[in-house]
């Protein structure tokens, strides 16, 4: 109750609208409460007595209840699918919205396609919770209460006695409620299972061909399928067992009522026509108790999806802005670590003690062996991360205690996995600063060497890329991601292994990109390819989270340390 009191809350904002739609669900349901009483009226008054002027007025008032019904039931629909439509919306809004805030270890520990789930199947499966099951509840529920009112003025002893299997159907409705509510949770992890292998299989299209691994992915595709349908038949299950087990008991309710029934007509207590009206309206109650079963089964199924979104929703960022934090004022580039010390797990340290300082303008290399700390180094500056210990200061100032929106707008990054989106050359590049003019646009593409290549393409900065740019090279998408860093025109510069996976003919052009860029920046180089930072104004050599050697290329050359032997291993395979 409380998740769906939660999920009711997003309707608050359409009240007044529900307001009607309710009133429209009332009054077309009102409806189904009248007919029963005129088929009394027909036979205890019309057949018996042969009076035609009740049968004209009851004629014409059948016509006029249903026209006015068939308003109300055009008015309950539509009102009722804006206002879930609206609330869908609004939820899916609020998890996107939440997902944009969350931190990066919480990507780090959940698989793309069952984030995507959260967003799409989930909150999809809250639609049926918020519209049908809610027009039914007070559809079934205004019935199940008129009729019950109806019974009672007909016949009060026979009521009575109808309402002994009402704790049965009660009970029952109860102990496979728990149950379908496990099985839909069951069922919507199923399907972002499904979801989360479709993605991958997806995004890595060109991996599996190359390894011709096509069958291996659709069996892996077909057994998360099948556990996908093992655990729709298990819903099913229960829900072909709850619907006929609730009839059954309504069906033992009307053949004491007939039975009872029968014999107070035959005594003379009650008319052939009341105990026909009394039945129709038990019928009316089998009926909203049998919807009413499968609507409470269906919100079950549906809580279950809540429950998952909410739990998206109840995440707290791990990296946030602190209660005081203020706005980062425009910084030379003064980069301080003090004693930093960072574990992506208790016990697992990935940088230890780390202290160095960058002054503005100055350019800084990070290298070392694989898993030394490098992007772990350069993560924690525009606090994707937190470090355990010490602090990082941006001109002095501790990075914590301003916000991250003004600390990142100052900080450029150029990753060695270029991401660009599914649009035009011009939308990419204008992502640096979307305030920017086309004029600035182009001045960055042209800084970025990438100018002359945009415009012999059919369509220049309008030409579509596709998904992550897969239309251009390597080297193309590279200089776009540079171009859309110069627009930001960032103080600070981080260039994670910008150029090694590029041809020796695209990494000059991106290099002499770089170059245009760091001029005047503070930046970190991250590279493997040590002829790319000799010109250094400080290297950082670091090995298993620990800073072993700084110094110029020069000085370390001389000091037979760890980045000599780097430098040694690198020259002797290019020599060869």
């Amino acid at each position: 109750m409380t998740i769906y009191l939660r999920l009711l809350s997003y309707v608050k904002p359409y009240l007044p609208r529900l307001v009607i739609a309710i009133i429209c669900i009332i009054v077309a349901a009102s409806a189904n409460l009248y007919i029963p009483w005129i088929i009394k009226d027909v036979i205890d008054d019309v057949l018996t007595t042969k009076n035609m002027a009740m049968l004209n007025m009851i004629s014409v008032g059948i016509v006029l209840v249903f026209f006015v019904r068939g308003i109300f039931f055009y008015g309950q629909t539509y009102l009722m699918s804006f206002i879930g439509q609206k609330v869908i919306i609004d939820i899916r809004e609020a998890v996107y919205r939440h997902l944009q805030k969350l931190s990066l270890s919480y990507f780090d520990k959940r698989q793309t396609g069952t984030i995507m789930s959260y967003v799409t199947n989930d909150v999809a499966a809250l639609q049926n919770a918020l519209i049908e099951s809610v027009v039914e509840l007070v559809t079934e529920g205004m019935i199940l209460i008129g009729s019950l009112g109806a019974m009672f003025y007909i016949h009060w002893k026979l009521s009575l006695l109808t309402l002994t299997t009402l704790p049965l159907v009660a009970l029952t409705i109860n102990v496979f409620g728990k149950k379908l509510r496990k099985a839909g949770k069951v069922m919507q992890e199923r399907t972002a299972d499904i979801t989360s292998v479709l993605q991958e299989t997806i995004s890595s299209v060109r991996v599996i061909k190359s390894f011709a691994r096509e069958d291996y992915e659709i069996e892996r595709f077909n057994r998360e399928n099948y556990f996908n349908f093992r655990a729709q038949m298990k819903t099913a299950q229960l829900m072909a067992t709850l619907t006929p087990t609730i009839e059954f008991l309504a069906a033992l309710g009307v053949t004491v009522i007939i039975w009872y029934g029968g014999r107070e007509v035959i005594a003379g207590n009650l008319t052939s026509g009341s105990l026909i009206a009394f039945l129709i309206y038990v019928v009316n109650i089998s009926n909203p108790i049998k919807r009413l079963s499968k609507v409470y089964g269906n919100i079950q199924r549906a809580l279950a999806a809540a429950e998952r979104v909410f739990s998206v929703l109840d995440t707290q960022p791990e990296i946030k802005d602190l209660p005081d934090a203020k706005e980062l004022p425009p910084v030379n580039g003064q980069v301080v670590f003090d004693n930093v010390t960072f574990e992506y797990k208790p016990g697992e340290t990935a940088l230890k003690e780390v202290s160095m300082v960058a002054e503005p303008g100055q350019m800084v290399a990070i290298v070392g062996p694989s898993g030394a700390g490098k992007t772990t180094f350069a993560s924690l500056l525009p606090r994707f991360y937190d470090p355990v210990s010490g602090r990082i200061a941006l001109d002095g100032i501790d990075i914590k205690t301003v916000t991250l929106r003004s600390l990142r707008e100052q900080i450029g990054i150029v990753p060695q996995e270029t991401i660009l989106f599914n649009g035009t050359i011009y939308d990419n590049i204008l992502y640096g600063d979307l305030a920017a003019t086309e004029e600035q646009v182009t001045a960055a593409a042209q800084a970025a060497n990438a100018h002359n290549f945009i415009v012999a393409m059919p369509e220049g900065y309008q030409t579509h890329i596709g998904e992550r740019g897969c239309k251009l090279s390597g080297g193309q998408r590279q200089r776009i991601s540079i171009a859309r860093a110069i627009l930001k025109n960032p103080r600070v510069l981080i260039l994670d292994e910008a150029t090694s996976a590029l041809d020796t003919e695209s990494e000059k052009l991106v290099q002499d990109a770089l170059d245009k860029l760091m001029l005047g920046r503070t930046s970190f180089v991250i590279a493997h390819r040590l002829s790319t930072i000799q010109r250094a104004d400080r290297i950082i050599v670091m090995d298993k989270g620990r800073i072993v050697e700084t110094g110029s290329h020069e000085e370390l050359i001389h000091a037979g340390g760890l980045y000599e032997k780097l430098y040694q291993i690198q020259f002797s395979e290019q020599a060869g």
